[in-house]
This record gives C-alpha cells, structure tokens and sequence, in this order.
C-alpha cells in the first residue's frame, strides 16, 4: 500500500512540476474529475429510476438544492414541488 502511495506522490509531483501548478492545485483538478465522474454516474441511474435523489445526495455528500442545480444545469427533467402557503390573510 505505502508503495503505490509513493507512486502516486511521485506522479503528482513529476505532473505539478512540468505542469507549473502547485500539488495542492493538481489534487482540486482531480477532485473535480471524480466528482463529475460519479455525478454522470448517479445521474444515469436517476434517468433510469433506479436510484431517488435521497440516496443519490447521501452518496456525493451534497444537498438536495445542489442535486436539483445539477438537474437544471443538465437540462435533466424532474418534478418540482410546490409547498401550499399557510399563510392566513
């Protein structure tokens, strides 16, 4: 384990260095990569109806307003609901 740790060390710097970005610079741009990596995979099972938005925001990690952005940024379809207004006038 430690030495596939190494490696990977060993390529990120070698990457930072001819790529003039900082480490930390080169782990956000992959962080970035995997996380639209597993929101295309979600989404995919959300058009499928194979997974509800309840489990798809518990595995990224992010809130129901940030999946449902998402949605609108995709020009994926889905139910908006309204709240009736208990206001009394």
């Amino acid at each position: 384990m430690k030495a596939n740790l190494k490696e990977v060390k060993f390529q990120i710097e070698n990457y930072a260095s001819e790529s003039n970005l900082s480490e930390l610079e080169v782990i956000d741009k992959l962080k970035d990569y995997y996380f639209n990596k597993e929101v295309t995979k979600n989404l995919n099972f959300y058009k499928k109806k194979n997974k509800k938005v309840r489990e798809i925001t518990k595995d990224l990690k992010i809130s129901h307003r940030k999946f449902y952005a998402l949605l609108e940024k995709k020009n994926i379809e889905f139910k908006k609901y309204k709240r009736a207004s208990d206001k009394v006038d």
